[in-house]
């Protein structure tokens, strides 16, 4: 077997930038070297996949299926050979950092208005009014008195599962926050301060037996330059265990969705969980406000996608050994209208019930053969598993047989979040059989 990736601490930099479809150096391996980090669904995917062989330590890998921490230390130490692939882009904290990603749809949308108009530019009318602090403190200040009584949340820019987060109305809260930030702070870099935003809360967000939630939403790219967008048919909704109620912002298990919070909760169902599938839901509001309406709203979910991961195009470095699963978090307001809460480069993969292990299983193992180390697929798919191609330099379209008036062709997005996913028929019909395994 021909030798594949090893780091290298005295070489760095990385050959090649775009991706080119089906090229001769992925025309397949016999067997895959691997290294993961994550000890969760993701290491039984890799360890159950044929010819798929796990090293430790420093041992050469044509596979990496790093933490974020582990790409920062690493990366531009490491030299790889052409056919080796990791599961980050290097600059991933451009999209998913909270503070970076409103301020890269901010310029994003600001361009699209001089370039192209308003009408153009409110196709990004899809996140809160977001402000980083310290530095946009005075900012936020003048946003705030213009809409006395309303709510904010303040967030930690780099951490997840609901760590830092706390809701607010009275600019005093602020104001003690700071004052407490800059003593703890002040022994260390000036930098740690601009650790947090603060956004408009949704005030008003849809309910479903008097209960909040959000929606996960799982998108890989496998390039940057050209934009090559993969969208996953399943996801789910993160239900609180309380009903919702603004008489109370201190309730934690009321505003905050997150699995990691409330889980805590008293009443928690490890199996039951809080969780409908996305096919559950799409059913439910299909049910109660017709194909149409929710069409509509999955369509500006899609638009979510695009638009936020253009505005991040010209500043990802892009990497022909990079792809990225992002998890979206997409919050719905009584108005069904979709709104970009924050995007996760490392969204958890731990399962918080059987029907969850099942469903992330699926999830990562496509992602594998999306990626096709083996070589299995000819590059020209819109479909693998139960992942959709959505964006390949442009909308991908598919003809819908459900739409056609009279025997005429019509088309539509080749989207189908929350649709059926019957991901094993499909690889089934488009995956040749895994090579045999050679002797090493």
């Amino acid at each position: 077997m021909t030798s594949a990736s090893m780091l290298r601490s005295k070489t760095s930099g990385h050959r090649g930038s775009s991706d080119n479809g089906k090229s001769e150096e992925r025309e397949g391996r016999n067997c895959v070297r691997y290294k993961c980090i994550p000890l969760n669904t993701i290491k039984d995917v890799m360890h159950q996949r044929p010819n798929w062989i796990e090293v430790k330590d420093d041992g050469e890998w044509d596979f990496n299926w790093c933490d974020v921490g582990w790409l920062r230390e690493n990366f531009d130490h490491a030299y790889m050979e052409e056919h080796v692939r990791i599961n980050h882009f290097r600059n991933h904290y451009e999209l998913t950092r909270k503070n970076l990603m409103v301020k890269n749809l901010k310029r994003f949308q600001k361009n699209l208005e001089k370039d192209m108009g308003r009408t153009e530019a409110s196709k990004c009318d899809f996140f809160p009014s977001t402000f980083a602090m310290p530095s946009e403190y005075h900012l936020f200040v003048e946003e705030f008195n213009r809409n006395p009584g309303s709510t904010w949340i303040m967030k930690p820019v780099a951490k997840s599962q609901g760590k830092g987060i706390f809701l607010f109305r009275k600019l005093k809260d602020i104001i003690d926050w700071k004052k407490d930030r800059s003593r703890s702070e002040e022994q260390k870099d000036a930098a740690h301060l601009d650790s947090y935003v603060v956004q408009r809360y949704i005030e008003n967000p849809y309910l479903i037996n008097g209960r909040k939630f959000d929606l996960r939403v799982y998108v890989l790219v496998t390039s940057y330059v050209p934009l090559k967008v993969w969208l996953y048919r399943d996801g789910f909704a993160r239900f609180s265990s309380s009903r919702f109620s603004l008489s109370t912002i201190d309730d934690k298990y009321m505003h905050l969705t997150n699995v990691s919070v409330q889980k805590t909760a008293p009443d928690y169902d490890p199996e039951k969980g809080c969780k409908w599938q996305m096919q559950q839901l799409r059913r439910y509001l299909t049910a109660k406000y017709g194909r149409e309406v929710v069409e509509t709203l999955f369509g500006e979910m899609d638009n979510i996608i695009i638009r936020s991961l253009q505005s991040v195009q010209k500043v990802i470095i892009n990497d022909k050994h990079c792809f990225e699963l992002y998890g979206y978090d997409i919050l719905l307001d009584h108005d069904l209208k979709p709104w970009l809460i924050e995007v996760n480069a490392s969204p958890s993969h731990t399962p918080s019930s059987q029907e969850d292990y099942e469903m992330k299983y699926g999830l990562l193992e496509d992602t594998l053969n999306v990626v096709d180390m083996e070589g299995r697929l000819t590059g020209q798919e819109n479909r693998v598993g139960g992942f959709d191609l959505m964006w390949n330099d442009g909308p991908v379209y598919t003809e819908d047989l459900n739409l056609q008036p009279f025997g005429s062709l019509c088309f539509t997005a080749n989207t189908h979040l929350g649709c059926v996913n019957d991901r094993e028929k499909n690889l089934r019909q488009l995956l040749r059989p895994f090579p045999l395994q050679k002797k090493m």
